[in-house]
């Protein structure tokens, strides 16, 4: 099985990755970085730049992932990443955010099937760089995979990236396993699943059915519990002194690079919105994390919870 970490704006920068990297990584194939909105400027902004600066990413696979619907600005940007060193790019079809959609980018696009078509020839006509793509099944019903899959058929596709929910459930209701066995039996290229691999029974239940099945993205789960494909893997599950080490790097490392306390504790409370979901008793630590105004009270309520809270048993370690 071929692990990949999803992309997750704001939270899986060159920061998080290199720090899951050192910790965590044994068994992640691609990291996925988030999103750059793709455009004719010569140049990325400072913060695109050293997300995917080579030097900031020493011994990590990473994919560069667009958003973008207009295939002058995917292949001018393409261009440019390819002279970074990228030889995969990704197509964002799949952000379901209200800002991103109604400028029918993203998930948005679905919607648009002869413009996507048009879209997709021309950028595969280039050839810049190789392309695959994540998407959803469609906006509001899942019949509209079906066109979608016959567009993506006529296109060498590196992996088609297949998060099994309409845009309008966002991140709720269920992955649709149905829609994404047909795209599993009828795709032309390779298929990759995305979508509520939590823990390790979430990964076991989705082998069972799809047999056939070898890469899987991993996103919200593996923020909550980075060591998640270590167990899926080998049962070695979440160490709390790593997860603290692990913790310490990103939180150091960000202190390093951005200003202000303000800053940094967005950044690690964005963070903790997943993480503190595994530790027991957690709900007065996450009032006082989220009400931290200083580095200082930051640094007593993340201190306090690891000394006070234990992993809950799911996630616990066997040592």
């Amino acid at each position: 099985m071929n692990f990949y970490f999803a992309p997750m704006e704001g939270l899986t920068g060159y920061i998080y990755r290199n720090a899951h990297n050192t910790f965590f990584n044994s068994k992640i194939n691609k990291y996925f970085a988030p999103f750059i909105q793709a455009n004719q400027s010569e140049s990325f902004k400072a913060r695109e730049l050293n997300d995917l600066l080579p030097e900031h990413n020493e011994g990590i696979s990473v994919v560069p992932q667009i958003l973008t619907n207009r295939a002058k600005d995917f292949i001018h940007t393409s261009k440019k990443l390819k002279a970074l060193g990228y030889k995969e790019i990704n197509l964002n079809l799949g952000c379901p955010s209200k800002t991103v959609v109604t400028k029918n980018r993203g998930s948005g696009f679905l919607e648009k099937t002869k413009e996507l078509d048009e879209f997709l020839e021309e950028i595969f006509t280039s050839f810049i760089s190789e392309i695959s793509i994540k998407t959803r099944i469609g906006i509001e019903n899942e019949e509209e995979f079906y066109e979608l899959l016959d567009i993506y058929n006529k296109y060498p596709i590196k992996e088609l990236i297949i998060h099994p929910r309409l845009q309008q459930d966002f991140y709720q209701n269920k992955p649709n396993l149905t829609i994404f066995e047909y795209a599993l039996n009828n795709s032309t290229n390779p298929v990759c699943y995305n979508g509520d691999i939590c823990k390790v029974k979430d990964y076991c239940d989705l082998q069972q059915r799809f047999h056939n099945l070898d890469t899987i993205m991993i996103g919200r789960g593996l923020l909550a519990n980075p060591a998640l494909v270590h167990e899926i893997t080998a049962n070695n599950r979440l160490d709390k002194n790593v997860l603290k080490q692990f913790h310490d790097k990103i939180y150091f490392d960000y202190q390093e690079i951005l200003s202000g306390d303000r800053n940094v504790l967005f950044k690690m409370k964005e963070l903790w919105f997943y993480m503190i979901t595994i530790f027991t008793d957690n709900e007065k630590y996450t009032k006082k994390i989220k009400k931290s105004q200083k580095l200082s009270d930051y640094e007593d309520a993340v201190s306090r919870l690891f000394q006070e809270q234990e992993l809950k048993n799911e996630w616990v370690s066997k040592d």
